[in-house]
């Protein structure tokens, strides 16, 4: 990566100061969330949502399971979402198990609940040992479903990319070329499957940009807040784990709030490279909690927004 001289002099005073001292507050960020499945964790998500939404994001998305195992409770986690704040709410779709109609049908109930932004993609099997293989009346992958959703309408369209390649993908060049197809067919961004090394997301930046890829490319951040399930999920999407990190996390799963203070200390460390190193946008996958990604955005000097607070109310 070829840093300019303003990224350099930037890099330099991130050594040259305490690491956090008045950064600029210019990041903008996004935040995930996933339907609850209950009235507590309903309690809990809007808790979260209410918190993050004072900090003014890009948009917030809403996740959806496989073959639309959650699309009710994701059409009225996103609904509400419109309706009773200020930020954009952004729905995430799939096309397993399901023809090119239903989906159809999904995005325009969407439409007609003021959503205009999709998180499209291709989503994975509902049983995680088994390939995916499209329906077949439906849409073949997530470059055939972002062109039908333009078909549709016009919404603004965020897909997936991989920095350390999707477990499908044959190799890198392969993964990129997907990538590409899918940003060639309409969609606006990609958002990162989460990694835990800044020089992850520049070798990826780099590698896109050198396969003619133009568009936005932001990072997706998990704040670890339970380490063994963070494993589970980076064996299940190819993400690796540093052998420093799972030794920070040790002897910890009987000292929550320890973990806490760890957890926020890794995942903002790394957001204070990207930073360093140009990244102005993150994406946070929050898992429907607050405290770890507002604490980092704040390190990242974002403060709440009065008319935002207001909205959230």
């Amino acid at each position: 990566m070829t840093l300019s001289l303003g990224q350099l002099e930037e890099a330099r005073r991130a050594l040259d100061a305490p690491l956090f001292a008045d950064v600029a507050g210019d990041a903008h960020v996004s935040f995930e969330f996933f339907p609850p499945k209950t009235d507590r964790m309903e309690a809990a998500m809007w808790d979260a949502v209410q918190t993050l939404a004072p900090l003014g994001p890009r948009f917030a998305s809403v996740t959806y399971g496989a073959g639309g195992t959650t699309r009710d409770r994701t059409h009225g986690t996103v609904a509400r979402i419109a309706r009773e704040t200020s930020v954009p709410a952004a729905a995430h779709l799939t096309c397993v198990d399901a023809s090119r109609d239903e989906v159809d049908a999904v995005a325009r109930e969407y439409w007609a609940a003021g959503v205009r932004h999709v998180v499209a993609l291709r989503g994975d099997p509902p049983t995680m040992s088994e390939r995916f293989v499209p329906h077949p009346k439906g849409y073949a992958n997530a470059a055939d479903l972002v062109a039908g959703l333009k078909r549709l309408h016009p919404f603004e369209i965020s897909v997936a990319a991989y920095p350390e390649r999707h477990p499908d993908s044959a190799n890198d060049d392969a993964d990129l070329d997907n990538l590409k197809r899918k940003l060639d067919a309409g969609a606006s961004r990609a958002l990162t499957q989460f990694f835990f090394e800044p020089e992850t997301f520049f070798r990826f930046r780099d590698r896109a940009a050198a396969a003619g890829i133009g568009a936005e490319i932001v990072p997706g951040i998990l704040p670890v807040s339970n380490f063994a399930q963070t494993r589970k999920f980076a064996g299940l999407c190819g993400a690796a784990i540093p052998d420093w990190m799972g030794r920070l996390f040790e002897g910890l799963d009987d000292h929550p709030a320890a973990r806490q203070l760890v957890a926020a200390t890794i995942a903002a460390e790394m957001c204070r490279k990207l930073y360093a190193g140009g990244v102005r946008h993150f994406h946070f996958y929050t898992l429907n909690r607050a405290e770890l990604s507002y604490a980092i955005c704040h390190l990242l000097g974002l403060r709440p927004q009065a008319g935002e607070a207001r909205a959230a109310a």
